[in-house]
């Protein structure tokens, strides 16, 4: 059970964009992986009409539906699709949110994630102010869909900081979680590994970080570090900046052994359900 995951610096040229990542997915299906997983906004970068580069793929007019499912058929690949900016299926003039799309061998959508958590936060960076709210809106669903590696959960970039969406795809069922990225190279030094290994550990799940790792239109610059992460927390491949295809293989045996070893899941408490409360003080 192979999987891969890319790195890329996509610019603003969408066409050129997808010309790389296909050269990228073809040396991954040639590396054996079954599922490939590309980065944060890996079709443009950069950009500001996302709602109409949103609309015209929802109309069918767009480059990029067209473009992944015919390489997904062609490289006889499942392929989750970093971000594509796409409205509510049945409202193409709505604001688009950012989806993470789940595409089979066949070039069927098998599922769509839309991003939970917008990155609307000031950093310390050339570009300083990051608001994604103003051209995205915010998802709704957690999503987990069967692959023929495993049971498979989508997150994007920012969701890292947010744990209990990685329990709640565990709970899911997920044993592996994709989560395409675009990190600003300020948060993404502090705080990138840290993150996606601390995610691993506490939902003994794969991770599959791809990234954005080089310098963008905007000026942006994002951090890179893509890496295939194991349920105990190793790195097992990480490439630092640039264009990249990680390979790893899932050892599913191992992971079984990990959570029966560690059952952590059927030791989870929630505040939620009552069996903890805060606790209560007095003046």
């Amino acid at each position: 059970m192979s999987l891969a995951v890319i790195q890329m610096v996509s610019q603003s040229d969408v066409l050129a964009n997808l010309e790389q990542a296909r050269s990228l997915l073809e040396r991954a299906a040639e590396g054996g992986a079954q599922l490939a997983v590309l980065p944060e906004n890996f079709a443009a970068m950069g950009r500001s009409d996302s709602a109409a580069i949103g609309r015209a793929e929802a109309l069918g007019q767009g480059p990029i539906l067209p473009w992944l499912k015919q390489t997904a058929r062609d490289l006889k690949l499942w392929i989750v699709a970093g971000t594509v900016p796409l409205p509510p299926a049945d409202q193409p003039d709505a604001k688009s949110h950012a989806c993470s799309l789940l595409v089979d061998d066949l070039g069927e959508q098998i599922a769509r994630y839309d991003k939970l958590h917008l990155f609307d936060v000031d950093v310390a960076d050339n570009r300083g102010r990051y608001r994604e709210s103003d051209d995205y809106a915010h998802g709704h669903n957690v999503v987990v869909a069967d692959t023929p590696v495993g049971r498979v959960g989508l997150t994007v970039c920012y969701d890292l900081r947010f744990p209990e969406l990685y329990s709640a795809l565990r709970e899911a069922g997920a044993e592996l979680i994709t989560a395409p990225a675009a990190f600003t190279a300020v948060t993404g030094a502090a705080h990138w590994e840290v993150l996606i290994r601390a995610r691993a550990i506490e939902t003994q799940c794969y991770i599959l970080a791809a990234a954005q790792g080089g310098v963008h239109p905007g000026p942006r610059e994002t951090f890179g570090h893509a890496a295939i992460v194991d349920p105990w927390g190793r790195i097992l491949a990480e490439q630092d900046q640039g264009p990249a295809v990680l390979l790893a293989e899932r050892d599913s045996s191992e992971q079984a052994s990990i959570r029966a070893r560690m059952p952590v899941s059927s030791h989870r408490r929630f505040f939620s359900q009552g069996a903890l409360r805060p606790a209560h003080t007095s003046e």
